[in-house]
Protein backbone atom coordinates (compact mmCIF):
# COMPACT_ATOMS: atom_id res chain seq x y z
CA UNK A 1 0.00 0.00 0.00
CA UNK A 2 1.49 3.32 -1.05
CA UNK A 3 1.50 6.14 1.49
CA UNK A 4 0.65 9.76 0.80
CA UNK A 5 2.18 11.78 3.66
CA UNK A 6 2.16 14.96 1.55
CA UNK A 7 -1.57 14.69 0.90
CA UNK A 8 -2.20 13.65 4.51
CA UNK A 9 -0.49 16.74 5.90
CA UNK A 10 -2.25 18.86 3.30
CA UNK A 11 -5.65 17.40 4.26
CA UNK A 12 -5.17 17.99 7.96
CA UNK A 13 -4.28 21.65 7.46
CA UNK A 14 -6.70 22.51 4.65
CA UNK A 15 -9.78 20.56 5.72
CA UNK A 16 -9.09 19.82 9.38
CA UNK A 17 -7.91 21.64 12.47
CA UNK A 18 -4.23 20.77 12.12
CA UNK A 19 -2.34 17.57 12.90
CA UNK A 20 -1.89 16.03 16.30
CA UNK A 21 1.09 13.78 16.86
CA UNK A 22 0.62 10.70 14.70
CA UNK A 23 -2.16 12.21 12.60
CA UNK A 24 -0.21 12.46 9.35
CA UNK A 25 0.94 8.85 9.52
CA UNK A 26 -2.52 7.78 10.64
CA UNK A 27 -4.28 8.89 7.44
CA UNK A 28 -1.38 8.66 4.98
CA UNK A 29 -2.74 5.47 3.39
CA UNK A 30 -5.90 7.25 2.19
CA UNK A 31 -6.21 10.96 3.11
CA UNK A 32 -9.36 11.56 1.05
CA UNK A 33 -10.97 8.41 2.40
CA UNK A 34 -10.19 9.50 5.97
CA UNK A 35 -11.97 12.82 5.42
CA UNK A 36 -15.00 11.11 3.91
CA UNK A 37 -15.06 8.51 6.68
CA UNK A 38 -15.22 11.25 9.30
CA UNK A 39 -18.43 12.54 7.70
CA UNK A 40 -20.03 9.10 8.13
CA UNK A 41 -19.32 8.73 11.84
CA UNK A 42 -22.42 8.74 14.07
CA UNK A 43 -23.00 12.08 15.82
CA UNK A 44 -19.97 13.67 14.18
CA UNK A 45 -19.96 17.41 14.75
CA UNK A 46 -22.20 17.12 17.81
CA UNK A 47 -21.40 18.08 21.40
CA UNK A 48 -22.73 16.37 24.50
CA UNK A 49 -24.56 19.31 26.02
CA UNK A 50 -26.00 17.41 28.98
CA UNK A 51 -23.88 19.53 31.35
CA UNK A 52 -24.82 22.77 29.57
CA UNK A 53 -27.98 24.86 29.66
CA UNK A 54 -30.35 25.02 26.74
CA UNK A 55 -30.62 28.49 25.25
CA UNK A 56 -34.00 29.05 26.92
CA UNK A 57 -32.76 27.97 30.35
CA UNK A 58 -29.64 30.09 29.91
CA UNK A 59 -31.70 33.17 29.04
CA UNK A 60 -33.91 32.71 32.08
CA UNK A 61 -30.88 32.18 34.33
CA UNK A 62 -29.24 35.31 32.97
CA UNK A 63 -32.44 37.29 33.50
CA UNK A 64 -32.74 36.15 37.12
CA UNK A 65 -29.06 36.89 37.77
CA UNK A 66 -29.34 40.41 36.41
CA UNK A 67 -32.56 41.03 38.33
CA UNK A 68 -31.01 39.87 41.61
CA UNK A 69 -27.85 41.90 41.03
CA UNK A 70 -29.91 44.98 40.26
CA UNK A 71 -31.97 44.51 43.44
CA UNK A 72 -28.78 44.18 45.54
CA UNK A 73 -27.42 47.37 44.02
CA UNK A 74 -30.65 49.22 44.81
CA UNK A 75 -30.65 47.96 48.42
CA UNK A 76 -26.97 48.92 48.83
CA UNK A 77 -27.68 52.40 47.51
CA UNK A 78 -30.64 52.81 49.87
CA UNK A 79 -28.47 51.80 52.83
CA UNK A 80 -25.74 54.21 51.76
CA UNK A 81 -28.28 57.01 51.45
CA UNK A 82 -29.67 56.20 54.91
CA UNK A 83 -26.20 56.30 56.47
CA UNK A 84 -25.53 59.66 54.83
CA UNK A 85 -28.79 61.08 56.14
CA UNK A 86 -27.96 59.81 59.65
CA UNK A 87 -24.50 61.40 59.54
CA UNK A 88 -25.92 64.68 58.26
CA UNK A 89 -28.53 64.81 61.03
CA UNK A 90 -25.92 64.09 63.72
CA UNK A 91 -24.02 67.26 62.82
CA UNK A 92 -20.30 68.07 63.04
CA UNK A 93 -19.91 66.74 66.62
CA UNK A 94 -20.80 63.21 65.65
CA UNK A 95 -18.35 60.72 67.11
CA UNK A 96 -15.87 59.38 64.56
CA UNK A 97 -13.62 56.32 64.84
CA UNK A 98 -10.47 57.13 66.80
CA UNK A 99 -8.35 54.28 65.45
CA UNK A 100 -7.77 52.95 61.99
CA UNK A 101 -8.31 49.25 61.40
CA UNK A 102 -5.20 47.29 62.31
CA UNK A 103 -5.69 44.61 59.65
CA UNK A 104 -6.31 44.92 55.94
CA UNK A 105 -9.56 43.33 54.93
CA UNK A 106 -9.14 40.09 52.97
CA UNK A 107 -9.48 40.39 49.21
CA UNK A 108 -13.02 39.69 48.13
CA UNK A 109 -13.44 36.61 45.92
CA UNK A 110 -14.57 37.03 42.34
CA UNK A 111 -18.27 37.79 42.35
CA UNK A 112 -20.39 35.05 40.76
CA UNK A 113 -21.51 35.95 37.26
CA UNK A 114 -23.99 33.59 35.64
CA UNK A 115 -23.67 35.13 32.15
CA UNK A 116 -19.88 34.87 32.21
CA UNK A 117 -20.06 31.26 33.39
CA UNK A 118 -22.53 30.35 30.63
CA UNK A 119 -20.21 31.76 27.95
CA UNK A 120 -17.13 30.07 29.43
CA UNK A 121 -18.90 26.73 29.69
CA UNK A 122 -20.06 26.83 26.08
CA UNK A 123 -16.64 27.99 24.89
CA UNK A 124 -14.90 25.22 26.83
CA UNK A 125 -17.15 22.60 25.21
CA UNK A 126 -16.39 24.01 21.76
CA UNK A 127 -12.63 24.07 22.36
CA UNK A 128 -12.70 20.54 23.79
CA UNK A 129 -14.48 19.28 20.68
CA UNK A 130 -11.85 20.89 18.47
CA UNK A 131 -8.92 19.49 20.45
CA UNK A 132 -10.44 16.03 20.62
CA UNK A 133 -11.32 15.72 16.93
CA UNK A 134 -9.25 13.18 15.01
CA UNK A 135 -9.16 15.32 11.88
CA UNK A 136 -11.59 18.13 12.54
CA UNK A 137 -13.27 18.34 9.12
CA UNK A 138 -16.78 18.18 10.58
CA UNK A 139 -15.81 20.68 13.26
CA UNK A 140 -14.51 23.05 10.60
CA UNK A 141 -17.87 22.74 8.85
CA UNK A 142 -19.59 23.69 12.11
CA UNK A 143 -17.38 26.78 12.36
CA UNK A 144 -18.08 27.67 8.73
CA UNK A 145 -21.86 27.48 9.12
CA UNK A 146 -21.78 29.20 12.50
CA UNK A 147 -20.01 32.14 10.86
CA UNK A 148 -22.34 32.08 7.85
CA UNK A 149 -25.40 32.21 10.13
CA UNK A 150 -23.71 34.27 12.82
CA UNK A 151 -25.13 35.95 15.89
CA UNK A 152 -23.13 38.08 18.32
CA UNK A 153 -22.61 37.41 22.01
CA UNK A 154 -22.22 41.16 22.42
CA UNK A 155 -25.99 41.32 21.95
CA UNK A 156 -27.07 37.80 22.94
CA UNK A 157 -24.35 36.59 25.39
CA UNK A 158 -26.33 33.81 27.03
CA UNK A 159 -27.71 32.64 23.66
CA UNK A 160 -24.63 32.37 21.45
CA UNK A 161 -23.04 29.06 22.43
CA UNK A 162 -26.32 27.21 22.83
CA UNK A 163 -27.49 28.61 19.48
CA UNK A 164 -24.55 26.91 17.77
CA UNK A 165 -25.30 23.64 19.55
CA UNK A 166 -29.03 23.75 18.88
CA UNK A 167 -29.37 25.29 15.43
CA UNK A 168 -26.05 24.61 13.65
CA UNK A 169 -24.60 21.31 14.85
CA UNK A 170 -27.69 19.08 14.41
CA UNK A 171 -28.00 20.13 10.75
CA UNK A 172 -24.37 20.61 9.71
CA UNK A 173 -24.47 17.49 7.51
CA UNK A 174 -28.18 17.64 6.77
CA UNK A 175 -30.22 19.68 4.29
CA UNK A 176 -29.72 23.38 3.78
CA UNK A 177 -33.46 23.97 4.05
CA UNK A 178 -33.44 22.47 7.55
CA UNK A 179 -30.48 24.44 8.85
CA UNK A 180 -31.97 27.61 7.35
CA UNK A 181 -35.28 27.11 9.15
CA UNK A 182 -33.51 26.17 12.40
CA UNK A 183 -31.36 29.29 12.52
CA UNK A 184 -34.03 31.77 11.42
CA UNK A 185 -36.52 30.46 13.97
CA UNK A 186 -34.02 30.38 16.82
CA UNK A 187 -34.58 33.07 19.46
CA UNK A 188 -30.90 34.06 19.25
CA UNK A 189 -31.28 35.08 15.59
CA UNK A 190 -34.69 36.66 16.15
CA UNK A 191 -33.27 38.82 18.93
CA UNK A 192 -29.93 39.54 17.22
CA UNK A 193 -31.61 40.83 14.05
CA UNK A 194 -34.49 42.53 15.88
CA UNK A 195 -37.33 40.45 14.47
CA UNK A 196 -38.93 40.07 17.88
CA UNK A 197 -39.56 43.83 17.68
CA UNK A 198 -41.01 43.70 14.15
CA UNK A 199 -44.74 44.34 13.92
CA UNK A 200 -46.95 44.12 10.85
CA UNK A 201 -48.40 47.58 10.11
CA UNK A 202 -51.89 46.12 9.64
CA UNK A 203 -51.67 43.52 12.38
CA UNK A 204 -53.65 43.85 15.58
CA UNK A 205 -50.54 45.08 17.40
CA UNK A 206 -49.57 47.35 14.53
CA UNK A 207 -52.92 49.09 14.58
CA UNK A 208 -52.88 49.47 18.36
CA UNK A 209 -49.24 50.56 18.72
CA UNK A 210 -46.87 53.03 17.09
CA UNK A 211 -44.01 50.57 16.53
CA UNK A 212 -43.81 48.97 13.11
CA UNK A 213 -41.90 46.80 10.68
CA UNK A 214 -38.22 45.90 11.12
CA UNK A 215 -36.48 44.74 7.92
CA UNK A 216 -33.19 43.48 9.41
CA UNK A 217 -33.87 39.74 9.46
CA UNK A 218 -35.52 39.65 6.03
CA UNK A 219 -32.70 41.65 4.46
CA UNK A 220 -29.90 39.53 5.95
CA UNK A 221 -31.61 36.27 5.00
CA UNK A 222 -31.76 37.38 1.37
CA UNK A 223 -28.38 39.10 1.21
CA UNK A 224 -26.22 36.91 3.46
CA UNK A 225 -27.90 33.61 4.28
CA UNK A 226 -29.41 32.56 0.94
CA UNK A 227 -29.34 34.43 -2.38
CA UNK A 228 -26.35 36.71 -1.86
CA UNK A 229 -25.93 40.35 -2.84
CA UNK A 230 -26.93 41.61 -6.28
CA UNK A 231 -29.04 38.55 -7.13
CA UNK A 232 -32.20 40.21 -8.36
CA UNK A 233 -34.26 40.83 -5.24
CA UNK A 234 -35.62 44.34 -4.67
CA UNK A 235 -36.43 46.57 -1.73
CA UNK A 236 -40.07 45.61 -2.25
CA UNK A 237 -39.07 41.97 -1.78
CA UNK A 238 -37.32 42.86 1.48
CA UNK A 239 -40.39 44.67 2.76
CA UNK A 240 -42.77 41.89 1.76
CA UNK A 241 -40.53 39.25 3.30
CA UNK A 242 -40.24 41.29 6.50
CA UNK A 243 -44.05 41.31 6.68
CA UNK A 244 -44.06 37.54 6.19
CA UNK A 245 -41.72 37.16 9.18
CA UNK A 246 -43.71 39.32 11.56
CA UNK A 247 -44.89 37.30 14.52
CA UNK A 248 -41.70 35.19 14.60
CA UNK A 249 -40.69 35.94 18.17
CA UNK A 250 -39.90 34.33 21.53
CA UNK A 251 -41.32 34.24 25.02
CA UNK A 252 -39.90 36.83 27.40
CA UNK A 253 -37.14 35.67 29.73
CA UNK A 254 -39.17 36.70 32.77
CA UNK A 255 -41.72 33.95 32.11
CA UNK A 256 -41.00 30.85 34.25
CA UNK A 257 -40.46 27.49 32.51
CA UNK A 258 -40.89 28.69 28.91
CA UNK A 259 -39.13 32.06 28.82
CA UNK A 260 -36.59 32.24 25.96
CA UNK A 261 -38.41 29.71 23.77
CA UNK A 262 -39.59 30.40 20.21
CA UNK A 263 -43.12 31.68 19.90
CA UNK A 264 -45.24 32.71 16.95
CA UNK A 265 -47.38 35.68 17.97
CA UNK A 266 -50.42 36.03 15.64
CA UNK A 267 -51.30 39.55 16.79
CA UNK A 268 -47.91 40.79 15.45
CA UNK A 269 -48.25 39.08 12.09
CA UNK A 270 -49.14 41.12 8.99
CA UNK A 271 -52.36 39.65 7.57
CA UNK A 272 -52.87 38.69 3.96
CA UNK A 273 -50.84 37.37 1.04
CA UNK A 274 -47.33 38.67 0.28
CA UNK A 275 -45.31 38.54 -2.93
CA UNK A 276 -41.60 37.70 -2.66
CA UNK A 277 -39.42 37.28 -5.77
CA UNK A 278 -42.49 37.23 -7.97
CA UNK A 279 -44.29 34.47 -6.12
CA UNK A 280 -47.36 35.08 -3.97
CA UNK A 281 -47.59 33.39 -0.57
CA UNK A 282 -51.05 33.19 0.97
CA UNK A 283 -50.33 30.60 3.68
CA UNK A 284 -51.68 31.39 7.15
CA UNK A 285 -49.52 32.63 10.01
CA UNK A 286 -46.17 30.88 10.53
CA UNK A 287 -46.58 28.66 7.47
CA UNK A 288 -46.13 31.69 5.23
CA UNK A 289 -42.59 32.24 6.49
CA UNK A 290 -41.75 28.57 6.30
CA UNK A 291 -42.87 28.48 2.68
CA UNK A 292 -40.71 31.45 1.70
CA UNK A 293 -37.65 29.98 3.46
CA UNK A 294 -38.20 26.63 1.73
CA UNK A 295 -38.21 28.33 -1.68
CA UNK A 296 -35.16 30.45 -0.86
CA UNK A 297 -33.31 27.31 0.18
CA UNK A 298 -33.85 25.85 -3.31
CA UNK A 299 -33.25 29.01 -5.32
CA UNK A 300 -30.47 28.73 -7.98
CA UNK A 301 -28.81 31.87 -6.59
CA UNK A 302 -28.61 30.23 -3.17
CA UNK A 303 -26.81 27.24 -4.70
CA UNK A 304 -24.24 29.57 -6.32
CA UNK A 305 -23.82 31.65 -3.17
CA UNK A 306 -23.26 28.68 -0.85
CA UNK A 307 -20.97 26.94 -3.36
CA UNK A 308 -18.77 30.00 -3.68
CA UNK A 309 -18.54 30.56 0.07
CA UNK A 310 -17.65 26.92 0.75
CA UNK A 311 -14.91 26.90 -1.90
CA UNK A 312 -13.69 30.31 -0.77
CA UNK A 313 -13.40 29.13 2.82
CA UNK A 314 -11.60 25.85 2.25
CA UNK A 315 -9.61 26.33 -0.94
CA UNK A 316 -8.75 29.88 -2.05
CA UNK A 317 -9.70 33.52 -1.73
CA UNK A 318 -10.35 33.31 -5.48
CA UNK A 319 -11.69 29.76 -5.77
CA UNK A 320 -11.49 27.87 -9.07
CA UNK A 321 -14.68 28.45 -11.10
CA UNK A 322 -14.78 24.72 -11.91
CA UNK A 323 -14.97 23.88 -8.21
CA UNK A 324 -17.69 26.44 -7.53
CA UNK A 325 -19.71 25.12 -10.47
CA UNK A 326 -19.35 21.53 -9.27
CA UNK A 327 -20.45 22.40 -5.74
CA UNK A 328 -23.42 24.41 -7.02
CA UNK A 329 -24.45 21.50 -9.24
CA UNK A 330 -24.25 19.14 -6.25
CA UNK A 331 -26.37 21.52 -4.18
CA UNK A 332 -29.09 21.60 -6.84
CA UNK A 333 -28.98 17.88 -7.60
CA UNK A 334 -29.24 16.80 -3.96
CA UNK A 335 -31.78 19.36 -2.72
CA UNK A 336 -29.14 21.16 -0.70
CA UNK A 337 -27.63 18.08 0.98
CA UNK A 338 -24.71 19.56 2.95
CA UNK A 339 -23.03 16.21 3.48
CA UNK A 340 -22.93 15.66 -0.27
CA UNK A 341 -21.56 19.17 -0.68
CA UNK A 342 -18.75 18.30 1.74
CA UNK A 343 -18.10 15.08 -0.17
CA UNK A 344 -17.95 16.97 -3.46
CA UNK A 345 -15.50 19.41 -1.92
CA UNK A 346 -13.16 16.62 -0.81
CA UNK A 347 -13.36 14.62 -4.05
CA UNK A 348 -12.86 17.57 -6.41
CA UNK A 349 -9.34 17.73 -7.86
CA UNK A 350 -9.28 21.53 -7.55
CA UNK A 351 -9.50 21.19 -3.76
CA UNK A 352 -6.12 19.49 -3.71
CA UNK A 353 -4.23 22.18 -5.57
CA UNK A 354 -0.86 22.34 -3.86
CA UNK A 355 -0.89 26.12 -3.54
CA UNK A 356 -1.75 26.94 0.07
CA UNK A 357 -2.78 30.58 -0.15
CA UNK A 358 -5.44 30.62 2.58
CA UNK A 359 -4.25 32.14 5.85
CA UNK A 360 -5.67 30.40 8.88
CA UNK A 361 -8.04 32.58 10.83
CA UNK A 362 -6.98 33.38 14.41
CA UNK A 363 -9.31 30.72 15.81
CA UNK A 364 -8.00 28.04 13.46
CA UNK A 365 -4.38 28.97 14.17
CA UNK A 366 -4.88 28.93 17.95
CA UNK A 367 -6.48 25.49 17.92
CA UNK A 368 -3.88 24.13 15.49
CA UNK A 369 -1.14 25.29 17.88
CA UNK A 370 -2.77 23.57 20.83
CA UNK A 371 -3.19 20.35 18.86
CA UNK A 372 0.43 20.47 17.74
CA UNK A 373 1.57 20.80 21.36
CA UNK A 374 -0.60 17.88 22.46
CA UNK A 375 -2.92 19.97 24.64
CA UNK A 376 -6.15 18.09 25.39
CA UNK A 377 -7.69 20.14 28.22
CA UNK A 378 -8.64 23.67 27.15
CA UNK A 379 -8.49 26.72 29.38
CA UNK A 380 -11.51 28.62 28.13
CA UNK A 381 -10.67 31.91 29.81
CA UNK A 382 -7.17 32.10 28.29
CA UNK A 383 -8.37 30.98 24.87
CA UNK A 384 -11.15 33.56 24.85
CA UNK A 385 -8.55 36.22 25.67
CA UNK A 386 -6.29 35.03 22.83
CA UNK A 387 -9.16 35.11 20.36
CA UNK A 388 -10.05 38.64 21.40
CA UNK A 389 -6.43 39.83 21.21
CA UNK A 390 -6.13 38.53 17.64
CA UNK A 391 -9.31 40.26 16.51
CA UNK A 392 -11.63 37.26 16.34
CA UNK A 393 -13.41 37.18 19.72
CA UNK A 394 -15.45 34.01 19.91
CA UNK A 395 -19.09 34.45 18.83
CA UNK A 396 -18.62 38.22 18.56
CA UNK A 397 -18.44 39.06 14.83
CA UNK A 398 -18.43 42.77 13.99
CA UNK A 399 -21.54 42.54 11.78
CA UNK A 400 -24.18 40.04 10.54
CA UNK A 401 -21.83 39.22 7.67
CA UNK A 402 -19.60 37.37 10.12
CA UNK A 403 -15.82 37.38 10.32
CA UNK A 404 -13.84 37.98 7.17
CA UNK A 405 -12.57 34.84 5.45
CA UNK A 406 -9.75 36.16 3.30
CA UNK A 407 -6.05 36.68 3.81
CA UNK A 408 -6.08 40.47 3.76
CA UNK A 409 -8.28 40.67 6.84
CA UNK A 410 -5.76 38.89 9.08
CA UNK A 411 -2.29 39.84 7.81
CA UNK A 412 -2.03 42.87 10.08
CA UNK A 413 -2.33 40.64 13.12
CA UNK A 414 0.83 38.60 12.49
CA UNK A 415 2.85 40.55 15.08
CA UNK A 416 0.24 39.69 17.69
CA UNK A 417 0.37 36.04 16.64
CA UNK A 418 4.10 36.12 17.30
CA UNK A 419 3.51 37.49 20.78
CA UNK A 420 0.99 34.73 21.54
CA UNK A 421 3.26 32.07 20.01
CA UNK A 422 6.12 33.18 22.29
CA UNK A 423 3.90 33.15 25.38
CA UNK A 424 2.47 29.74 24.57
CA UNK A 425 5.91 28.31 23.79
CA UNK A 426 7.23 29.33 27.22
CA UNK A 427 4.46 27.23 28.80
CA UNK A 428 4.78 24.02 26.78
CA UNK A 429 8.03 23.89 24.82
CA UNK A 430 10.22 22.24 27.47
CA UNK A 431 8.12 19.08 27.19
CA UNK A 432 8.42 19.06 23.39
CA UNK A 433 11.08 18.30 20.79
CA UNK A 434 10.37 21.01 18.20
CA UNK A 435 12.71 19.77 15.44
CA UNK A 436 11.12 16.32 15.62
CA UNK A 437 7.69 17.94 15.90
CA UNK A 438 8.15 19.46 12.44
CA UNK A 439 7.56 16.03 10.92
CA UNK A 440 4.51 15.46 13.14
CA UNK A 441 2.69 18.71 12.31
CA UNK A 442 4.08 19.73 8.91
CA UNK A 443 5.66 16.62 7.46
CA UNK A 444 6.51 16.98 3.77
CA UNK A 445 4.96 20.47 3.73
CA UNK A 446 7.94 21.85 5.66
CA UNK A 447 10.52 23.57 3.48
CA UNK A 448 14.24 23.11 4.01
CA UNK A 449 14.44 26.73 5.11
CA UNK A 450 11.83 26.18 7.83
CA UNK A 451 13.55 23.02 9.02
CA UNK A 452 16.92 24.76 9.21
CA UNK A 453 15.50 27.80 10.99
CA UNK A 454 13.90 25.64 13.68
CA UNK A 455 16.99 23.44 14.03
CA UNK A 456 19.19 26.52 14.61
CA UNK A 457 16.94 27.98 17.30
CA UNK A 458 18.67 28.89 20.57
CA UNK A 459 16.10 27.10 22.73
CA UNK A 460 13.13 24.78 22.59
CA UNK A 461 10.90 27.73 23.37
CA UNK A 462 12.20 29.71 20.42
CA UNK A 463 12.06 26.66 18.15
CA UNK A 464 8.42 25.91 18.94
CA UNK A 465 7.43 29.56 18.48
CA UNK A 466 9.18 29.54 15.11
CA UNK A 467 7.26 26.41 14.15
CA UNK A 468 3.95 28.08 14.99
CA UNK A 469 4.94 31.15 12.99
CA UNK A 470 6.29 29.28 9.96
CA UNK A 471 4.51 29.99 6.65
CA UNK A 472 3.61 26.32 6.32
CA UNK A 473 1.87 26.30 9.71
CA UNK A 474 0.08 29.61 9.16
CA UNK A 475 -1.56 28.52 5.94
CA UNK A 476 -4.19 26.00 4.97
Amino acid sequence: MSLEPQSAAFALHRFGLGPRRGSIAGIASDPRGALLAELDRPDIGQIDGSHLMTSAVAVRAAFEFRAQRRSRQIVAQREADERKRAMDSAGPNAMAPTEAPTETAAAKPEEPNVVRDIVRGEANARFAAALGAEIGFAERLVWFWSNHFCVSADKVPSFAGAYEREAIRPHVLGRFADILLAVEAHPAMLFYLDNAASIGPNSVAGINRSRGLNENLAREILELHTLGVRTGYSQDDVISFAKVLTGWSFIGAQVPEHGGEFSFVPRLHEPGAQTVLGKTYAQPDIEQGRAVLADLARHPATAEHIAFKLAHHFVADEPPPELVARLAKTFRATDGNLKEMARALVTSPESWDGRRGKLKTPGEWIVAGLRAAGVTEPNAERLLQAHALLGQPLWRPPAPKGYADDQGAWLDGMALRLDIANRFATQVAEALDPPALVDEVLGPLASNETRQTIARAESRTQAFALLLMSPEFQRR
